[in-house]
């Protein structure tokens, strides 16, 4: 069975009776806003780093040194420790928050876990917008990572949890679209605050992260918990009367039933950390690793939060580079789009096999692009027809990462953890998600210094061991409910070794089969 890949025969699974109700679409919604706070980070950094005024008052070394002549070496401008720390303290803060979050999930439920973040989030984009000094900045940077770290643990869970399974996809990959249009309302928020009289524009940006925090937490406080969650903490009939809600029918009970067994089996788990770790678990432990690492070394991030940086290195003025990260954000949410429209009817494989493909060409043809204008010595004019088609072929690449790794990398691994180590599992991912996030943001402007044009052949050679781990390791899961999802593992090639002979591990939980 080459690359894992399964038909519906080899793995059939329920499809339980039930529909789209606006009740889910509605909850789900709301729900996924927690992508914008993500997004809406990830699009302001780059933006305000690349305002002289914010330059100015923060970092006047990197000012000074933006400000040198143009001979100066283009990839070695912005090397400063100090800046990249401003950006990056924030997913180091989500990594150590999602740790905690997971428990509070566990124990109080994802909507719980969503609110707290929400208004920590809220707290920290206060201090950012009046910050003083790099002190009060880097604070406030820190209360938004433990936002986005309690955020990105509870929804994705939740989305996958509220959804039939048929369309758990879509619904999940509305988190990503949040993400997206987080990302381009910073974008342009920044291009206009740019042009703000008196230096201040950067307070706006900063402070403006408040708006999706307030939407997130006050969202919150309106939506109803998953039936999981509820089931989890003893809330039976609650859990029932949910899941006929959301289904739109009172004929709940094989849905229910497994859902009852899976919480049994959830019951039974002093440890779920130590859980993860036992034998019968090794694909959800690896695929909760590697699938959040793998998507931050696509190179994604390194374009999202340096975007207006990257075209400043590369030979656009400033408000051109903020125009141009406009573009690119733009790009990112129609993209998603595709995926959403997709990911239920192509499957996941497809999507993240083709999108890899499209990337690794994306990565060689920039990097080369770069290498014969710039070369090592990191000097050169270019001219406004090839910085052009510098902006299309990084579209190219945002656009492949838009309807692949980006939603994907965070659809599948909340799809496949049985409730057992759902919570913990989750942690895992963005832990690793976040520190991988860290890793690259802090190291990348040094990086880019030190490789040069190289850092995008290392991407790009990142991208082809990733669609190569697609392709033989991970098997298809549209389609199969959440509750089953084990049984997968077992029809696999490889992973069926470390699970129960043909069978996913945990079929003893279902009450049927």
């Amino acid at each position: 069975m080459a690359g894992g890949a399964m038909t519906d025969t080899d793995c059939a699974h329920k499809n339980y009776p039930g529909k789209m109700t606006i009740f889910v679409f509605l909850a789900c919604l709301v729900a996924s806003s927690g992508g914008l706070i993500f997004g809406y980070d990830i699009g302001i950094s780059g933006g305000v780093t690349s305002m002289d005024s914010f330059l100015i008052k923060f970092f006047p070394s990197v000012y000074a040194k933006e400000k040198e002549m143009v001979e100066t070496n283009q990839y070695c401008k912005f090397d400063s420790e100090l800046l990249t720390l401003f950006t990056s303290s924030l997913y180091l803060a989500a990594l150590i928050a999602s740790l905690f979050a997971s428990v509070i999930t566990r124990k109080f439920g994802r909507r719980i876990t969503m609110l707290g973040g929400g208004v920590i989030f809220l707290v920290g984009a206060i201090l950012n917008g009046a910050a003083a000094d790099v002190a009060m900045l880097i604070i406030g940077r820190i209360l938004l990572g433990i936002g986005v770290g309690f955020s990105n643990q509870a929804v994705p869970l939740y989305l996958s949890e509220m959804a039939p399974a048929r369309m758990r996809g879509m619904l999940n990959i509305s988190f990503q679209l949040m993400i997206t249009v987080g990302i381009l309302a910073a974008n342009l928020i920044n291009y206009f605050t740019d042009k703000i009289a008196g230096g201040w524009g950067w307070r706006v940006s900063l402070g403006l992260a408040a708006v999706p925090a307030v939407i997130m937490a006050g969202g919150s406080l309106f939506l109803p918990d998953t039936p999981n969650s509820l089931l989890s903490r003893g809330k039976e009939n609650e859990a029932r009367a949910m899941l006929r809600r959301i289904r739109g029918t009172d004929d709940v009970g094989p849905e229910y039933d497994d859902l009852v067994a899976a919480s049994e089996a959830s019951k039974a788990i002093e440890n779920p950390w130590r859980t993860l770790l036992e034998r019968r678990y090794r694909p959800q432990l690896v695929m909760s690793v590697l699938i959040p690492t793998l998507q931050q070394l696509t190179g994604i991030n390194v374009v999202m939060f340096y975007a207006p940086v990257l075209f400043k290195t590369i030979g656009f003025g400033g408000t051109a580079s903020l125009m141009s990260a406009v573009i690119t954000g733009l790009v990112n949410m129609f993209a998603t789009f595709v995926s959403i429209a997709t990911v239920d009817r192509l499957g996941r494989r497809k999507l993240l096999l083709q999108g890899g493909v499209q990337m690794i060409f994306a990565q060689f043809i920039l990097g080369t692009l770069i290498a014969v204008k710039f070369g090592t010595a990191g000097v050169a004019n270019i001219s406004r027809g090839y910085a052009i088609v510098v902006v299309l072929c990084i579209c190219v690449f945002v656009s492949a990462f838009a309807w692949s790794w980006g939603p994907l990398g965070w659809l599948v691994p909340s799809e496949i953890f049985p409730l057992e180590i759902r919570s913990a599992a989750q942690s895992v991912v963005v832990v690793f998600n976040m520190a991988f996030t860290f890793f690259i943001a802090q190291i990348f402007l040094m990086m880019l210094c030190h490789l040069k044009f190289g850092l995008f052949y290392f991407f790009g050679a990142m991208e082809l061991t990733m669609t190569g781990f697609v392709f033989f390791f991970l098997p298809e899961t549209k389609g199969i409910p959440i509750e089953e999802m084990d049984r997968i593992w077992g029809k696999h090639w490889y992973w069926r070794r470390f699970v129960a002979a043909g069978a996913g591990g945990k079929v003893e939980i279902t009450s049927t089969v």
